[in-house]
């Protein structure tokens, strides 16, 4: 059963920075794509980012580029998302996701239970 957890959302002003991170368990993780995810009230649920299954590739949604870096640890089933520069359009609940193969242009299946992220003053 996939499982996928995770943590280090919270309060932060805007111009802050937080990084979530998201342990897998049930599959294998090395063998798979990771995404983040973020759904804002009212709004659909968009792809932040993306990395592929070995770490060489990875994508970002173009109202975060320059400032999210995804990156994973396979050794420890964790994908991380290094948020800078965050300002109140940030705000949103983050879920991570598994891909559905180790491309993350194949698409994603899987979320976690989401983190929330506020950034307010």
């Amino acid at each position: 059963q996939v499982q996928l957890v995770e943590s280090g959302g919270g309060l932060v002003h805007p111009g802050g920075s937080l990084r979530l991170s998201c342990v897998g368990s049930g599959f294998v993780f090395s063998s798979y794509a990771m995404g983040w995810y973020r759904q804002a009230p009212g709004k659909e649920r968009e792809l932040v980012a993306g990395i592929g299954s070995h770490d060489v590739r990875r994508m970002y949604a173009d109202s975060v580029k320059g400032r999210f870096t995804i990156s994973r640890d396979n050794a420890k089933k964790t994908v991380y998302l290094q948020m800078n520069t965050l300002s109140a359009e940030d705000t949103a609940v983050y879920y991570c996701s598994k891909g559905l193969s180790g491309d993350y242009l194949r698409g994603f299946v899987s979320w976690g239970q989401g983190t929330q992220v506020t950034v307010s003053s």
